[in-house]
């Protein structure tokens, strides 16, 4: 599909928010949830991706359903209907990584894939060295919005978090901010973390605040931390 770079690249009947773009061997795939037209929620639709090669951003391909809500194990507990924020990485064995979350769980789970936009199959979700989900239990942080990310040493961080005005969610689980956490090398168990990284009290200028959403990115040798804003209300000048 050859499209303009500039905004909307992607046909208007697709809905993509979230998006996290990445460069996989010269190619641009764009991942995020999938917003169904005239929907009653957010991110009713499983997940597609789209790509470009990076020489021609003006020649989309769509890749197709990469992960489909059925491909996710039954839950008798939590009623899972939604596929919120997902991020993707290729890990050390040189499979590619999705993570996501569900409506109605703060769990962090993860399929895997042997290509960047193929069909992705349910891994297992983040938890503790003695096999307990992380963010399960009351009094856990909260995991919401995972990013995924390896620094060039092979370190594996896993970023997530809410922060609404409620210091909890109706589980009892904590909503303090931004909190990051080291994975294994399986890029399941959690090595160390989680340990927060931007509480929700934190301030900047224009009133700032860490909402939602966050990405991490390495450019020369510095780190950007990208994440959504809490929503305040501004005046146009």
């Amino acid at each position: 599909m050859k499209k303009q770079v500039y905004n909307p690249y992607l046909p208007s009947y697709e809905y993509i928010p979230d998006g996290e773009p990445y460069v996989f061997d010269d190619r641009l795939y764009v991942y995020g949830s999938h917003d169904r037209f005239n929907g009653s929620t957010y991110c009713e639709n499983d997940y597609v991706c789209w790509s470009a090669p990076v020489s021609d951003l003006s020649d989309w391909t769509y890749e197709g359903i990469i992960f489909r809500k059925a491909d996710h194990p039954e839950d008798a507990v939590h009623q899972r209907t939604c596929l919120y924020a997902p991020d993707v990485t290729k890990g050390p064995d040189g499979r590619y990584y999705l993570y996501y979350s569900m409506s109605g769980s703060s769990i962090m789970s993860v399929a895997v894939c042997d290509t960047p936009a193929g069909h992705y199959v349910y891994y297992g979700d983040v938890s503790y060295p003695d096999g307990r989900p992380a963010g399960f239990a009351r009094g856990e942080y909260m995991q919401f919005d995972p990013s995924i990310f390896i620094d060039d040493d092979g370190r594996i961080y896993l970023y997530s978090g809410f922060a609404p005005k409620a210091d909890e969610d109706p589980a009892g689980r904590k909503q303090p901010g931004c909190h990051v956490s080291e994975l294994e090398p399986d890029m399941l168990t959690i090595r160390r973390g989680p340990e927060l990284m931007i509480p929700k009290t934190w301030k900047k200028d224009e009133g700032a605040a860490y909402f939602e959403a966050p990405s991490m990115r390495k450019i020369n040798g510095r780190y950007y931390f990208v994440y959504g804003l809490y929503p305040v209300k501004r005046t146009m000048k």
